[in-house]
């Protein structure tokens, strides 16, 4: 049967006054950009339509004007239900001034959240998120004072704690592929990520809803390899043929890169991080050489962004990154992880999953090391990434990677905002210190739970440029400190409590702070 062909205001004039919408992609990749600019076009002329419910897994945008930015217009969107907020500034600012209801889930419970409205089931049962923000007991994911319902709460199944996450309402998914054939049947091939859009599909579909595609080329009926169908012609009502490079680019910050879709070469990222090694001693590159020292040959990894991002660079110089294989939540598995607003895909992947299915893998335990961020960090060791004061960052996919990888590791610089250090003679100098004290009494909202962790015992750890602290039952225990570092005035001076002292303190080892680091394997 063939696939309806619409422009994308054609498109944009599908949706109706109180829908709920699902947008497809990852941060800048796979984004139906076309089809969403017209729909905020829409309402900036017809002021129509209104009331809309917001779906995303991982916000889409650019920190500026991109993507779920082109809907965030007062009177246009009623509540977004969104896994991570960073890149949708204007959304924000509408959630933090009461404007729109708004919740932050954890980025793979909302994947699988639409796999199981796909599937007719009440909702999504799982693990993930509890002793978080987005257990009922605290907040519930919910981000400011109007919004009321309970999306969440708590079931008790054979003697154990889990959360029970509402199913999704799907009227409409906009999603984006690369090539549709007459029915309706849609190939990637040119993404760098599948994400969860079959999952979408399947979840409007079954509910009575609407899905509309945005692709770049279309081809006869037929001609299309089956095994590379990612969205079957049954599932699509209506395709968008983008004729804009600016509106289809494979990520925000690439248009085309064959590197994104290719398969891993032999040795190939080994010489890009070899070349990219930072050749300054800076904070980062101290942090994420100690970092490498924790890596395990054969483990399959979670590297998040920011100052884990460099843990690739080091162990790639140190030519050890094949020994060990790099996931993305997203769904590449293989490769280098790409930074910024490529982040998500991955160089040179060895597979590419949908990121239901990683979520799957990981909420399992699959992951054997994960290194995240450390933004704030509490006596207890809970770790807040996700929201400070009027700054929404949300959580993205981090409850679900710190609460269930076999070990954790949270890298990051002791204080911040302005920050120098200086290292003379293998020892570490603070030259001026950051304003900013991430090591504070309580957490202001805790994206990862320390207890929860102690509860089913998993190693944690916390890696930063002059001391390296574990959790224990107790609290943060200071187990090693930086060569040249004075205890009292560069560490506990800086911290709002007082950790548990080692008593087998040490210092770190002696070769991170040397020039020689990068010549040798550790």
């Amino acid at each position: 049967m063939a696939v309806t062909q619409l422009t994308a205001e054609e498109a944009a004039a599908w949706l109706t006054d109180g829908q709920s919408v699902m947008l497809g992609g990852f941060i800048g990749s796979v984004v139906p950009e076309s089809i969403i600019r017209a729909l905020g076009e829409r309402y900036d002329t017809e002021t129509s339509p209104r009331d809309l419910t917001l779906i995303f897994a991982a916000g889409q945008g650019d920190g500026q004007g991109r993507a779920a930015n082109h809907l965030a217009r007062p009177g246009m969107v009623k509540r977004v239900i969104g896994g991570h907020w960073g890149l949708v500034p204007d959304l924000q600012k509408l959630a933090l001034s009461n404007e729109i209801e708004a919740y932050n889930l954890p980025q793979g419970v909302i994947s699988h959240l639409l796999r199981d409205t796909a599937a007719g089931k009440p909702g999504t049962v799982t693990t993930t998120g509890l002793g978080t923000f987005v257990d009922p007991r605290f907040e519930g994911g919910k981000i400011n004072a109007i919004t009321r319902d309970d999306l969440v709460s708590v079931l008790e199944l054979n003697g154990e704690e889990y959360l029970f996450y509402r199913r999704l309402p799907v009227d409409v998914a906009i999603l984006r592929g690369t090539t549709a054939d007459e029915n309706g049947n849609i190939t990637m091939e040119d993404e760098c990520l599948v994400v969860e859009n079959l999952a979408a599909a399947q979840a409007a579909r079954n509910q009575g809803g609407k899905v509309v595609v945005q692709v770049k080329r279309l081809v006869p009926a037929g001609t299309l390899d089956p095994h590379s169908i990612k969205i079957p012609g049954i599932f699509v009502d209506a395709v968008v043929l983008c004729h804009d490079e600016a509106e289809h680019m494979q990520t925000f910050a690439t248009r085309f890169n064959p590197d994104f879709v290719g398969r891993a070469g032999s040795g190939e990222h080994q010489a890009e991080h070899r070349d990219s090694l930072p050749e300054q001693l800076d904070a980062k590159t101290l942090i994420a050489r100690r970092a490498v020292q924790e890596l395990t040959p054969g483990a399959v990894l979670n590297l998040g962004i920011g100052v884990p991002e460099y843990i690739a660079i080091v162990a790639g110089k140190l030519g050890i990154l094949d020994t060990m294989t790099l996931t993305v939540e997203p769904g590449a598995i293989g490769g280098l992880p790409a930074s910024g607003l490529d982040f998500g895909a991955s160089r040179h992947p060895q597979a590419i999953i949908t990121q239901d299915q990683m979520f799957d893998f990981y909420d399992g335990g699959g992951i054997d090391q994960a290194f995240l961020g450390l933004a704030q960090c509490s006596a207890r060791g809970d770790i807040n990434v996700s929201r400070f004061g009027d700054k929404l960052p949300g959580c993205g996919g981090f409850i679900n990677i710190s609460q269930h990888a076999k070990s954790l590791f949270f890298c990051g610089t002791f204080t911040a905002a302005g920050l120098e250090i200086a290292v003379r003679n293998g020892e570490l100098h603070i030259l001026q210190e950051g304003r900013q004290t991430k090591f504070v009494e309580t957490v202001e909202q805790i994206t990862f739970s320390a207890a929860r962790a102690i509860q089913t015992r998993q190693p944690v750890r916390y890696i930063t440029e002059r001391a390296v602290f574990r959790l224990e039952p107790q609290g943060l225990v200071l187990e090693e400190i930086a060569p040249g570092v004075d205890l009292e005035r560069d560490i506990l001076a800086h911290m709002s409590f007082s950790p548990v002292i080692d008593p087998d303190l040490t210092r770190m080892s002696a070769e991170i702070f040397s020039p020689q680091f990068g010549q040798k394997s550790v």
